[in-house]
């Protein structure tokens, strides 16, 4: 064991300490879900989006910032792969959640308008929120490229 030299040294009660706190980060860490996103804050960027993309690969996505907070709406146009979309407010909750949202592969493409105003959008993979128990509520914490997920 790794950390033997540790265990000789100490009582039988400190090292049972030492293990469930080890085992309590380490689940902490797992509960929470990292996303690599890409930036879209230019008016062109947020036009393109992740339209004619083949793959997006797992936990990366997509993160549209918004100069305010407002019901924004999206589509599917030339987007190839399924999303899950969620709409994050300036206080970086959560307010809705699109899920599964379908290629379009014709010219009137079906639109999705947030139920709340919201200044950030993060597409994913369809499935990431299901897969990650995503709740409207939930916040996220955006540093750089990554986006941090933690419950309410």
């Amino acid at each position: 064991m790794a950390f033997k030299f540790l265990f000789d040294k100490y009582p039988k009660i400190f090292r049972i300490f030492i293990i469930f706190s080890m085992l309590f980060l380490i689940s902490c860490v797992n509960e929470e879900g990292i996303i690599k996103v890409e930036i879209a804050d230019q008016p062109e960027e947020r036009t393109l989006g992740l339209m004619n993309r083949e793959i997006l690969e797992p936990n990366h996505g997509m993160l549209f910032i918004f100069e305010g907070e407002d019901y924004w709406s999206f589509w599917m146009r030339n987007t190839l792969i399924p999303l899950d979309l969620m709409f994050i407010s300036d206080q970086y909750t959560i307010v809705d959640i699109k899920e599964d949202f379908q290629p379009c592969k014709v010219n009137n493409c079906e639109t999705y308008t947030s139920r709340e105003k919201a200044k950030y959008v993060l597409e994913v993979n369809s499935g990431f929120v299901k897969e990650n128990n995503v709740k409207i509520g939930d916040k996220i914490k955006h540093e750089g490229v990554y986006v941090y997920f933690g419950k309410g």
